[in-house]
């Protein structure tokens, strides 16, 4: 009989659950978009919640298929965006929730690490580069609600992190939504944006980037992209222009992070890391990884896979 560990994430745009075997193997990465009205940049924790209660029997119905027939050793769960004291955001108490009562139902252990720990935890997996998580490693937390920079290295709870770069404003996810949105597109806008990103063949018009000691300033950029739009009235322009200025930023900020603290490995993980545009100009960097695109928007295989590590550990 195959041995599983469950996954479950409740983030403010999607609701999650991932599986892996007791070798790490990811056998499910089963999610669903939370719904966003047209026009709009985000949720309401209320609304999140909400739809959370809503996806949740479907996603657990689907991980129920897979589960058929098999043993459950544990289930991780996400309790909090990030690790340290007083972090806290509503729609993660739908992901604990249902985890107590998954655990309660099966009598197995659970356990609770943060939202951001499954984002490293689900690259490492992904790039298989569990290696380096004994030393130092550097991690970038990209996506709609985050833009930080983190030292980090394999702890308790997932992974012992000190934030040593970010954004000062917006998030990359939340510039990269706000350009399309402007342009009409739906939320959330990445994928949409890299395919017409991609029709551009011309030269990008460049913009000055705004790090200092890996942090950034991404506010400006709602301004530039939505002057290129004016003045070219193309999307494909526009959203070359966009994902361009994040690329530039990015490679900077990780620049200035091995600059202050070496050249240890870089870790790029969350959603705005599934786009191939700024992937490729990260690679320049050398000795990075990456997560596949799957693994890279909000998941719970990542959180499957510290709770496999943790029961393990506890044994």
């Amino acid at each position: 009989m195959s041995a599983f560990f469950v996954g479950i994430d409740t983030s403010n745009y999607t609701t999650s659950v991932g599986i892996v075997d007791e070798n790490g193997k990811v056998i499910a990465n089963i999610k669903k978009l939370l719904p966003v009205a047209s026009g709009e940049c985000g949720l309401r924790q209320s609304d999140a919640v909400f739809a959370h209660i809503k996806n949740l029997p479907e996603v657990l119905a689907k991980a129920d298929e897979v589960l058929c027939c098999s043993e459950v050793k544990a289930v991780g769960y996400s309790s909090r965006p990030r690790n340290v004291e007083g972090s806290y955001m509503p729609c993660f108490l739908c992901g604990v929730d249902t985890a107590l009562a998954f655990k309660t139902g099966r009598g197995i252990d659970a356990y609770a690490f943060s939202h951001q720990c499954g984002h490293i935890s689900a690259a490492l997996t992904s790039a298989d580069a569990w290696n380096i998580a004994d030393e130092k490693f550097i991690a970038f937390h990209v996506s709609g609600g985050t833009t930080e920079v983190l030292l980090c290295k394999r702890g308790d709870d997932g992974f012992d992190t000190e934030i040593v770069g970010g954004t000062r404003d917006l998030s990359a996810g939340q510039a990269i939504d706000r350009a399309g949105v402007m342009m009409g597109m739906g939320f959330p806008c990445g994928a949409e944006l890299e395919k017409e990103a991609e029709k551009y063949t011309a030269k990008i018009q460049k913009a000055k980037i705004s790090v200092k000691d890996a942090y950034c300033n991404l506010s400006g950029l709602q301004n530039l992209s939505s002057k290129v739009y004016k003045d070219t009235n193309d999307k494909s322009a526009t959203s070359a222009f966009v994902l361009d200025f994040v690329a530039r930023t990015l490679h900077k900020m990780a620049e200035d992070a091995r600059e202050s603290y070496g050249d240890m490995p870089i870790v790029f993980g969350g959603g705005v890391m599934s786009n191939k545009r700024i992937r490729n100009m990260l690679e320049t960097l050398g000795n990075v990884c990456f997560a596949e695109p799957a693994l890279s928007s909000d998941n719970a295989v990542g959180i499957a896979e510290l709770a496999r590590q943790k029961y393990f550990k506890n044994r």
